[in-house]
């Protein structure tokens, strides 16, 4: 076994008690590794981009412990490693590149900028969030302001690298952020093989980060009474609950598919209270949704008390937000 992960205990797909040492369960035939293979995989793709051969064929060797023998993609992965050893042998290591231009003494540094020119320009294109990105601010600036726009642009960028952070910190491959001007944004990344509670984990780390953005909003506001951070506070904690509400591809929606019925029943009563209590109409178009999922077919095989907390837990920082920065605020304006 790989002395980076514990065996687990139960299928993560069908619940089902594993046996110790097993490498997939013997009644879904899930493996039980997926998410650790899923890293692995990205680390290796990775090294051979980057034509770090050798190192690539040492990252794919890491998975055949955690797969089946007989497994098709122990198989794959024989068969990849084989082709890694082949380039290996046949192809000597390569001079080292842009050695030929030290020859040109103090104005290498000049020669290899412009001879990576190209690949700099390619890259810097590559990154889509950077159009889109001003795009989308573009349109918030028009319609609300620079002060507003700006800052509002900048909260769901915060929200959509919660996402990005906590995939990455977990050693999958993600894409940074694509705006969608007057939609909203996407982070992009390769679910395939991850738990459910690890799809819940990285969808509520969305609404957390934007809950951060809101508090130091709040924060500012506080201490300089200038009311545009009240107001890009209360908006942020808005949209933050309304991606909550757990269906579709919302983040909460994403997040339900860890809770239980009875967990998604704590869900239900927590979004009532904070409804009631704050009347904020948004809770209740959170505990609707929570009301449809407790009749759908996709409870998890499991229960997820800690995403259960994590959710709550946001959704009343959001609302305490809420409470402090009330809507009266800028109607009396």
């Amino acid at each position: 076994m790989n002395d980076f992960v514990d065996p687990p205990r139960q299928c993560h797909n069908c619940g089902s008690a594993l046996p110790l040492g097993a490498l997939a369960c013997e009644k879904c035939h899930a493996l039980a590794y997926s998410e650790q293979l899923a890293q692995i995989a990205h680390r290796a793709k990775t090294l051979e981009e980057e034509s770090a051969l050798r190192q690539a064929r040492d990252e794919w060797a890491k998975a055949l412990p955690l797969l089946p023998p007989n497994a098709t993609q122990a198989e794959w992965v024989r068969s990849q490693i084989a082709k890694l050893d082949l380039v290996l042998r046949t192809n000597p290591p390569q001079q080292p590149k842009h050695e030929w231009v030290k020859r040109f003494g103090p104005l290498a540094p000049l020669i290899l900028l412009l001879s990576k020119g190209k690949f700099l320009l390619t890259a810097l294109f590559k990154l889509k969030f950077l159009l889109s990105f001003f795009s989308f601010l573009a349109i918030y600036w028009a319609i609300y302001g620079p002060k507003f726009g700006i800052g509002f642009v900048v909260l769901i960028f915060v929200h959509e690298m919660g996402h990005y952070v906590d995939i990455r910190r977990r050693g999958l491959p993600a894409e940074m952020p694509v705006f969608l001007p007057g939609l909203g944004a996407y982070v992009r990344w390769e679910a395939m093989g991850v738990t459910r509670l690890t799809r819940a984990a990285i969808s509520l780390a969305g609404p957390l980060a934007g809950f951060i953005g809101a508090a130091v909003c709040f924060y500012i506001w506080k201490h300089t009474g200038d009311n545009i951070w009240a107001a890009l506070a209360r908006a942020s904690a808005w949209l933050n609950i309304l991606n909550l509400i757990p269906v579709w591809v919302l983040d909460g929606g994403q997040a339900a598919l860890a809770l239980s019925k009875i967990e998604r029943w704590v869900l239900l009563c927590v979004a009532l209270v904070l409804w009631l209590q704050l009347g904020e109409n948004v809770f209740f178009l959170v505990a609707a949704g929570i009301v449809y999922r407790l009749f759908t077919k996709d409870l998890p095989p499991m229960p997820a008390p800690k995403i259960t907390a994590y959710y709550s837990c946001v959704l009343i920082g959001l609302g305490v937000l809420l409470y402090f920065v009330p809507g009266q605020l800028f109607s009396q304006r």
